[in-house]
C-alpha cells in the first residue's frame, strides 16, 4: 500500500496533569489533514510511545481511527524490544481498524540481523495489514542493513521502510534491491529531497506539524520535475527542519505548534520542557519564516 508522499509522525497531546488530551488531539488531526498530511503515524517516537501504556496506545488507535473516519490512512506504531508484545500490539491495532502497521527495530537488546528478520516476520504474520519497517540506529543502536530490508521485502505484507540511518548509500541499495511496489520513506526531514533524488517515495515527517503545506509543496515540485525549485525550498526549510531537534524530540515541535496557536501540552518524563534559549531560537526562526 502506498501511504502517500508526506506522512506525519504525530505528537501525542497531553493535559497539564499528564493525561492524554483528546480535545486537543481532534484539533491537531484536523490541522495536519488541512496542511497536507497524507497519512498519520500514531504512537511513534514523536508520539512519545515509550511513555505510553498499552491501554493508552490502544485507546489512541481507536480514537484516531474513529475521528479520522477514513479521510487519510492511520498507521499504528507497535514496535518494542519484545517480539511477543509487538505481535500482540499488532493484533490489537489491526482489530481496532488501523490501515497499516509501523514497527521499529528492537532497541536495547541489540539483536542480530537474523533476529531482526525473525522479529519483523513474526509481526507481519500477525496481521493482514501492510507493515512499514522503521530503521533508526541512532535510537536503537542496531542498524538494519540494506540486505536485511531486501530480504524482509520478500514478505508479502512488508511493503515499506522508514529509513532514518542517514546513510544515502544504504537507502540507494534498498531501493535498487526491492520491488517497485516496496516504498522507501526518509525518516529525517532534512534528507527528504536527497532521498527522493535516489528514488525514495516520500518522508515520515516531524516538521509537517509546523509547515506541512510547505513540505507538501516542496515534494510536489520535485515530482512535477521542478527539481531546482524543490531544492531551493529544501534549503529554505532546512534551518527549521534542524530546529525541530535542538532538544530531544518532540519537545521542540510541541513548542513550535504552540507558537502557531495549536496547544498540545508538554512532554512526559523523562523528557522535560526546552530551555529558554532554545525557545528564543525557535521564536526567531518561526518569525523569520512567517509560515
Amino acid at each position: 500500500m502506498n501511504f502517500g508522499r508526506l506522512l506525519t509522525a504525530m505528537v501525542t497531546p497531553f493535559q497539564d496533569n499528564g493525561q492524554i488530551d483528546y480535545v486537543s488531539l481532534k484539533r491537531l488531526i484536523d490541522h495536519l489533514i488541512q496542511h497536507g498530511t497524507d497519512s498519520l503515524v500514531v504512537c511513534g517516537t514523536t508520539g512519545e510511545s515509550p511513555t505510553l501504556t498499552k491501554q493508552e496506545k490502544d485507546e489512541l488507535f481507536r480514537f484516531v481511527v474513529d475521528y479520522v473516519n477514513q479521510r487519510i490512512p492511520v498507521i499504528a506504531g507497535v514496535g518494542s524490544f519484545n517480539t511477543e508484545e509487538s505481535v500482540q500490539a499488532t493484533e490489537r491495532a489491526t482489530a481496532l481498524g488501523v490501515d497499516g502497521i509501523m514497527a521499529v527495530v528492537p532497541y536495547y537488546n541489540k539483536p542480530s540481523q537474523k533476529g531482526l528478520i525473525e522479529h519483523f516476520s513474526a509481526v507481519a504474520a500477525s496481521t493482514n495489514l501492510p507493515v512499514m519497517l522503521y530503521n533508526v540506529p541512532a535510537r536503537t543502536v542496531v542498524n538494519m542493513t540494506s540486505e536485511t530490508v531486501i530480504e524482509l521485502a520478500k514478505v508479502d505484507n512488508i511493503t515499506s521502510v522508514k529509513e532514518a540511518s542517514g546513510d544515502l548509500e544504504q537507502v540507494a541499495e534498498i531501493i535498487e534491491g526491492t520491488p517497485d511496489d516496496f516504498y522507501v520513506y526518509s525518516g529525517d526531514d532534512s534528507s527528504t529531497i536527497p532521498s527522493l533524488a535516489i528514488g525514495a517515495n516520500g518522508v515520515v515527517s516531524v516538521a509537517a506539524h509546523v509547515y506541512g503545506l510547505e513540505m507538501k509543496k516542496m515534494i510536489e515540485a520535485y515530482f512535477n520535475e521542478d527539481v531546482a525549485g524543490a531544492a531551493a525550498m529544501h534549503r529554505q526549510l532546512l534551518p527549521l527542519m534542524k530546529a525541530m531537534f535542538l532538544a530531544p524530540s518532540p519537545t521542540c515541535v510541541k513548542y513550535a505548534l504552540s507558537l502557531k496557536g495549536i496547544d498540545v501540552g508538554s512532554v512526559r518524563l523523562p523528557l522535560v520542557d526546552i530551555e529558554p534559549e532554545i525557545k528564543a531560537q525557535l521564536n526567531e526562526l518561526m518569525n523569520k519564516a512567517k509560515f
